[in-house]
């Protein structure tokens, strides 16, 4: 299918670059329609339109909308050519869906919304930390970084040598957390460091960072 997959969301949001990454490495055109931090986009009744729960990413691909990152990544994958992101062994690709479950329901609340976008996003705005919220994410962002370290174990990615939407649904969480004084700690001598340094070499990495992001929506 030649129409691009015109992504909705806010630069910087490790939700909106997931969609980003599997664009870049399947190879599909794409066009991220950008919003900004705190403006309410995603709550016009345009915007609700498309996604009735008001959050992002949501994407149009012709006349096709689809909204949940899961269904985002998977539907990509499945409709363009290039290399699969998805692993046909059955436990690698179980891995897989594991890895992409612990970052819906563990890691966003700890790692993302509980330390990076304090330590992050806020002092980028000007908004002021709560520390309580990134003291109480700890232990939990902790079983997270043990997970998925046993997950990984002594492979270059999550389901395998080969990269899949695991690595792509956690690569933007995980960078969060690496700049941050909590994760550098959590993170110090962990094989989860090698993984990044991999993913962080990758093009479609480099391409959806929030700089980069922020230049493209700017021109």
């Amino acid at each position: 299918m030649s129409d691009p997959i015109i992504v909705h969301g806010i630069p910087g949001s490790p939700y909106v670059r997931k969609p980003l990454l599997v664009c870049e490495e399947k190879g599909a055109p794409y066009r991220l329609a950008a919003m900004t931090f705190g403006d309410g986009a995603h709550k016009t009744p345009e915007y609700l339109a498309r996604n009735p729960f008001g959050r992002i990413p949501t994407i149009e691909h012709g006349d096709f909308v689809l909204y949940e990152c899961q269904a985002i990544a998977r539907y990509i994958d499945q409709v363009f050519d290039g290399p699969s992101l998805t692993p046909a062994d059955p436990r690698a690709r179980a891995h897989m869906n594991q890895v992409m479950n612990i970052v819906d329901w563990y890691v966003m609340p700890s790692i993302t919304s509980g330390i990076g976008f304090n330590r992050i996003v806020k002092p980028k705005f000007g908004m002021t930390p709560d520390e309580a919220k990134v003291t109480e994410s700890v232990p939990m962002a902790r079983t997270c970084v043990a997970a998925l370290e046993g997950i990984l174990g002594g492979q270059a990615y999550f389901a395998g040598d080969a990269v899949s939407l695991a690595d792509l649904f956690a690569y933007g969480h995980f960078e969060f957390l690496g700049q941050t004084p909590e994760g550098a700690d959590m993170l110090a001598g962990s094989p989860l460091l090698g993984w990044m340094e991999r993913m962080a070499a990758r093009p479609s990495v480099q391409n959806t960072a929030w700089d980069r992001l922020l230049e493209t929506a700017a021109a």
